[in-house]
């Protein structure tokens, strides 16, 4: 880390603290969720390969292809996250490149609705998921580093669950929108809208009422959360966009020195990155699994969207009480251990019945995880060092964003059997906690 650290540390912290901003910052992910649970969750993904991919020649399965597709858009992801994220920050650009990637995400999500239901826009609709996900990943990069501008240290784990949370009631109220509008009922005509099935036209509408959604629910953060202030805390980060390698010899330069004076800090970096990517693998590929391999019907599976996004969103505010307690480390390690424990079983269990129950116990946990992960890094950060850590936060998250859907589709591949796939899912958890455990916690509570 450059000299000037501190200085954007103390420029970038409580900048937009107050209800108001706070509020506008946690909109983005209420608005975030119409990719997370509509798109990449539980209906369009669920519609390209059980009903766009049907039919497919070739011995390898829709589910495959999009395992391999989101492995694809995690591995852009991991290549331009880094210095995109320390580009952001030394030219003080996070909410100009936050809206310049909203709208690349929401432009792709409105495109869907061109994707038929017929194998043959199978691609169309696999190139347009796997565009969009790697642009909704990289919106994270800066989002992530504007907690330091809406919060104090004191309020930090707060508001970071505040967020998730967030995102999960949004994702509830949108799922039920799109249920009740749009899919419910049986017969050629869905919902109280009377959208008719014909090649998929029902499902390809709640691609542009999600796209619709995001645009709409993001403008409060662009309008008040101020931008980070500009310093010149590390000049050599602010090179121009087309000197790619000289960015990475500056990111480069910055892990070498926080492995010289802080490995406790890279330890939980390293973990945290491979056990994000494995939650958001649970989330990506359980709805897939519920429709191709516990049977349950392509209408119920928003039910069960709406039920996970309940009880995550539930866990969350609860995990936030606990992390006070006992400190974030520990509420990661229960949750990463109840989420491996309820995949286990999942693994070897069938039918609709066992998913609603093992199915909604392990998504409880998926939240607490999530929102102590960054509580973890806001304790452990010095003082004046909190931007630059959490941009290693975002961009590391980002940089193994490819191993739980690669590793998924390479289970399904291998075993010839999608129910293969948890256990693509299941390494990815086992590796973040073993990676976890080794490192120091017990001293962070109340810090």
């Amino acid at each position: 880390m450059s000299e000037g650290s501190g200085v954007v540390g103390r420029a970038a912290v409580g900048q937009a603290t107050g209800r108001g901003p706070v509020l506008a910052w946690g909109l983005w992910d209420w608005a975030g969720a119409a990719f997370n649970a509509v798109i990449l969750t539980f209906v369009f993904s669920v519609y390209l390969t059980d009903k766009v991919g049907e039919g497919l020649p070739g011995g390898v399965s829709p589910s495959a292809w999009l395992g391999w597709a989101l492995g694809a858009a995690g591995f852009v992801v991991a290549v331009t996250a880094p210095v995109a994220g320390q580009w952001f920050d030394a030219t003080a650009k996070r909410k100009l490149a936050l809206g310049i990637l909203t709208a690349c995400t929401v432009v792709v999500m409105a495109a869907m609705f061109f994707v038929r239901k017929d194998y043959h826009y199978l691609w169309v609709g696999l190139v347009l998921l796997a565009v969009g996900s790697a642009t909704f990943e990289l919106c994270h990069v800066p989002y992530f580093a504007m907690l330091r501008q809406v919060s104090t240290p004191a309020t930090v784990g707060r508001i970071s669950g505040f967020g998730w949370s967030m995102g999960y009631f949004g994702g509830i109220l949108l799922l039920l929108l799109c249920y009740v509008g749009f899919i419910a009922g049986k017969g050629d005509y869905r919902g109280l809208l009377g959208v008719p099935i014909d090649d998929g036209l029902n499902i390809r509408l709640v691609a542009v009422l999600a796209a619709v959604w995001f645009a709409g629910f993001a403008v409060p953060l662009f309008l008040y959360v101020p931008e980070v202030p500009r310093t010149d805390a590390d000049p050599g980060a602010a090179v121009p966009a087309r000197a790619v390698l000289s960015s990475y010899r500056v990111l480069w330069r910055d892990v070498r020195e926080l492995w010289r004076v802080d490995r406790r800090t890279v330890g939980f970096l390293l973990a945290s990155a491979i056990f994000r990517d494995g939650l958001a693998g649970v989330f990506t590929f359980g709805a897939i699994l519920a429709v191709r391999v516990y049977g349950i019907a392509d209408s119920d599976v928003l039910l069960f969207g709406i039920a996970a996004n309940v009880v995550a969103a539930l866990g969350a505010l609860v995990g936030g009480r606990f992390d006070d307690r006992t400190g974030p480390k520990a509420v990661i390690v229960t949750a990463l251990t109840g989420m491996i424990i309820c995949g286990a079983f999942l693994l070897v269990l069938s039918g609709p019945l066992m998913f609603w129950i093992f199915g909604l116990l392990l998504t409880v946990f998926v939240g607490p995880a999530q929102a102590s992960a960054r509580s973890f890094l806001a304790r452990l950060a010095p003082p004046g060092r909190e931007g630059q850590l959490f941009g290693l936060y975002a961009t590391t998250g980002r940089a193994v964003s490819f191993l739980a859907p690669t590793l998924f589709g390479f289970f399904v591949w291998a075993f010839n059997a999608e129910r293969a796939g948890i256990i693509g899912l299941l390494v990815v958890l086992v590796i973040g906690l073993m990676l976890l455990l080794p490192v120091r916690g017990d001293d962070l509570r109340g810090r």
